[in-house]
């Protein structure tokens, strides 16, 4: 019967992640500022286009609120499985799940038909969550590409790949690594019109 209860609350933490990370914070910040994102720029719900075509502070914030759904979920699901679940498979890999939920939530949005981000905020603060200090490789390499090239979509791709090399140099789960390679991969795939665009040279920089 205990057994049970776990599945059962594992489904529901599987749930709400899913719902929390499919807020569309870009969109809900272009429309308080008369703006509708999916129209405009890049048409993309994420922060970099609410950098671009609603201002600077909307843009970093939509950052922040993507992060967030990302980070929260998983670290109050791993404080959970571990004062809950204890040891195991489900007290291990369902904070990876979750946070999984969240990335998914956030780039297939229930609320925008089933359209979304790319997952880079998300991912980044479920990752933070879980392993940091590859995270924040990852986002070493994200920021000094931007400061560099001036190419958010370039800082993106390249902190997903680091990402994904870097937590087999970090002790992790191999479902985490898995999953973190999955999510570097589909990164990389969203971004496939970027990279379109920075080889022919017509990519939009940050500035």
């Amino acid at each position: 019967m205990h057994m049970d209860n776990d599945v059962v609350f594992a489904i529901c933490w599987l749930a709400v992640a899913y719902f929390v990370g499919a807020v569309p914070f870009g969109y809900l910040i272009g429309r308080m500022r008369g703006v509708d994102v999916r129209t405009v720029g890049s048409k993309n719900i994420g922060a970099t286009n609410v950098y671009r075509t609603v201002g600077k502070k909307w843009g970093f914030l939509a950052f922040f609120c993507d992060f967030a759904k990302g980070f929260a979920p998983t670290l109050l699901c791993s404080i959970y499985a571990t004062r809950h679940l204890g040891g195991g498979v489900l007290a291990e890999n369902l904070p990876v799940c979750v946070g999984l939920a969240c990335v998914v939530g956030h780039t297939l949005t229930v609320f925008m038909r089933f359209k979304g981000g790319k997952g880079v905020a998300t991912a980044f603060g479920m990752f933070m969550a879980l392993m940091p200090y590859p995270t924040l490789a990852a986002f070493g390499v994200f920021v000094v590409t931007v400061w560099l090239s001036h190419y958010i979509s370039l800082g993106s791709i390249l902190a997903a790949v680091t990402l994904g090399v870097a937590v087999w140099l970090f002790p992790a789960t191999m479902l985490l690594r898995i999953v973190a390679d999955v999510i570097a991969l589909f990164v990389v795939v969203k971004h496939r019109t970027n990279i379109e665009r920075l080889v022919k040279g017509c990519e939009n920089r940050i500035y």
